[in-house]
């Protein structure tokens, strides 16, 4: 009776499905919803009850049936077999096997490759399903089942990219760590940047690395051979480009956390120019190293997993490869353009020239990572960063010049001693000399061959463009120093001052790179000032002591003994007037103070000890002569000018 029963139940629903079926479409969808609604309508049971009914029909009413085997299911060549309903093709038939295989893959509420033997199962009918569309479309006979075909492979593709993300983002095993670099969680070996604008929780920052000869396997082998698999499915059935998205979107946030863990925080141009500088070299200092790390490490590292991904798959792996590290890559590039565009204040030189080699020196590297044309936009975009920081530099020495010519000449330094400008070029131009390679490079201008052979400095060549920069710098600084000179009221003060600064300048030339850069010929000529403003400074100094001191000789045009003696109070008045003038000057170099010491007593002391001698000689002069300084009294005393502040 059970038997009579399903019999009866099954002859209803095959009738009912006559009846209403119109349509391939139609048929099946009343099919699943008999066989998802009664346990006994399995589809199998269905397809058998119905393949039946077509054979009954072709034999005729007369004929009768014999039980027996399962009914086989009819050739599809028999378009006229049923009567009221088309035949099932074999194309229908493997539609709808794979509809049921898949859908319970689908279905599932846990990962499919979490079992392996479920992702090969899933992956073979993925494969059936992508070689029956195509048999579809090159047929292209039957629209309908083409469409279902095609519905069926994008709820596929759907699962698959679930998948594909779930491999890549929560992969079975933990990737190594790189030393001091991405993955370290260890809190006795990391810093944490409690004010990083990323949020209440702090970012751990990455410990400094000295060899970037790394690389980061984020994924255990066996992932990469599952999202490869996966790949490979996704671009056969035509969704490459999904493929390639849903991986990037997947790696991005691994990349987004590496960039932030290095202590990088995201500030627009306007930020960047507003930074108060001790905050914006902060930023820069993070931000060096950082850019190592992520073009020499992270985004190498994601190249080689792209390639193993999508290998033989081009060009989605490129695709994927640039979507994946364009946010990050971009954000240092910009970082980098906005320092470029920032104030050119000739302090920030320093770090603006460590900027410009951090990204030349990688330049050559990029060249195999970037070599695809989907990325090669992001390797002209690090290029092009490189050339606006060295053009930033090459702007920077311009406003040390308007700094040295707005320097005011206002308030004169004590003694005539040195010029706070003079130590502040000096000292910068010598500073920057450590970078004279990357100087030499830029002020060549020749930034478009940044990342070839490095421009070889010629040691003996004090006409390269960064020579004639810095000479010219020299010469803003004389000008300046001539000016300010003016402000002393007393000329050999103000030659004094020039001798001080010219003699600095010469010991900070002759004592670093300044000195190749600017050439013998130049040194030659700033020795003949220092020597000119000296003989300048004895002559507005020591010209009346000389001038009382001249006696003429015996005999005709000589002076009287009344005379001489009162040559000799003129002098003690005009000595005692230099050295009480001169008390506070001072000659900071100990070899020039002691030349121009030298200089005075050879030429006061002969002359002084002349008009002793004529006084003595004389039986007039004698009974009235006095003799207030000695001539160990005189050289005693000129060796004690020149000490002032120094002293």
């Amino acid at each position: 009776m059970a038997e009579d029963g399903e019999e009866k139940l099954l002859a209803t629903v095959q009738h009912i499905v006559q009846t209403l079926g119109r349509t391939d479409t139609m048929t099946e969808d009343i099919l699943k919803v008999f066989s998802n609604y009664d346990g006994r309508l399995s589809l199998d049971k269905l397809y058998a009850t119905r393949a039946a009914a077509a054979a009954a029909a072709v034999g005729g009413p007369g004929e009768r049936t014999v039980p027996a085997s399962p009914p086989m299911p009819p050739p599809p060549v028999a378009p006229s077999a049923a009567v009221g309903m088309p035949p099932v093709t074999s194309l229908e038939r493997t539609v709808r096997t794979l509809d049921r295989q898949i859908s319970q893959f689908v279905a599932m509420d846990r990962l499919i490759w979490a079992d392996s033997a479920d992702a090969d199962a899933f992956l073979e009918a993925v494969d059936d399903l992508i070689g029956t569309v195509q048999e579809l479309d090159a047929a292209g006979t039957n629209r309908g089942l083409l469409d279902r075909a095609d519905e069926l492979l994008s709820r596929c593709m759907a699962r698959l990219e679930d998948e594909f993300r779930a491999l890549i983002e929560r992969p079975d095993d933990a990737a190594p760590q790189v030393p001091g670099g991405f993955g370290s969680d260890e809190s006795d070996e990391e810093d944490y940047d409690a004010d990083d604008g990323f949020g209440d929780e702090p970012i751990p920052i990455a410990k400094p690395v000295s060899d970037f000869d790394v690389v980061i396997d984020a994924l255990p082998p066996g992932s990469v051979s599952d999202v490869h698999q996966i790949a490979r499915r996704m671009v056969d059935a035509g969704f490459g480009r999904e493929c390639a998205e849903a991986y990037a979107a997947a790696r991005r946030g691994f990349i987004d956390e590496s960039v932030a863990r290095l202590g990088i925080r995201s500030r627009t141009t306007e930020e960047v120019h507003s930074l108060p500088w001790e905050e914006l070299e902060f930023d820069i200092a993070r931000w060096i190293p950082a850019f190592k790390m992520v073009f020499r490490i992270l985004i190498p590292s994601e190249r080689r997993l792209c390639d193993r991904v999508f290998d033989g798959l081009a060009p989605y792996g490129d695709l994927a490869f640039v979507a994946a590290v364009r946010t990050q890559a971009l954000q240092l590039i910009s970082f980098g353009d906005a320092v470029a565009a920032a104030s050119r204040a000739p302090e920030r030189l320093f770090r603006v020239i460590d900027m410009y080699e951090a990204v030349r020196d990688l330049l050559p590297d990029l060249d195999p990572v970037f070599s695809d044309p989907y990325s090669a936009a992001l390797r002209a975009e690090v290029s092009a960063v490189c050339s606006t920081l060295g053009s930033s530099i090459k702007g920077i020495f311009m406003e040390l010049e308007n700094l040295i010519r707005r320097d005011p000449a206002r308030v004169a330094v004590p003694g005539g001693g040195i010029h706070p400008i003079t130590r502040y070029v000096m000292n910068y131009l010598r500073a920057a000399c450590g970078s004279r390679q990357t100087l030499e490079e830029v002020m060549e201008g020749d930034l478009g061959a940044v990342g070839a052979a490095a421009i070889a400095v010629d040691p003996d060549r004090p006409t390269s463009s960064l020579a004639v920069h810095i000479a010219w710098i020299m010469d803003v600084l004389h000008k300046n120093l001539e000016t300010k000179s003016k402000i002393y009221r007393d000329p050999p003060l103000a030659s004094i001052f020039l001798m001080n600064n010219g003699k600095y300048i010469i010991h900070k030339v002759n004592d670093s790179e300044l000195g190749i850069l600017l050439g013998d010929e130049w040194m030659k000529q700033m020795m003949s000032r220092v020597r000119r403003w000296s003989m300048e400074y004895q002559r507005g100094a020591w010209a009346k002591v000389m001038s009382v001191l001249q006696t003429g000789g015996p005999g005709v045009g000589s002076i009287t003994a009344k005379a001489m003696l009162q040559k000799m109070q003129m002098f003690n008045s005009y000595l005692e007037e230099i050295c009480a003038a001169q008390s506070d000057w001072v000659i900071t170099d100990e070899q020039l103070r002691a030349d121009v010491k030298s200089t005075i007593v050879d030429s006061v002391m002969p002359a002084y000890r002349g008009l002793i001698g004529r006084l003595r000689s004389s039986p007039e002069a004698a009974r009235d002569l006095f003799i207030k300084y000695t001539p160990e009294d005189v050289q005693a005393r000129i060796q004690h000018l020149f000490e002032g502040v120094a002293k």
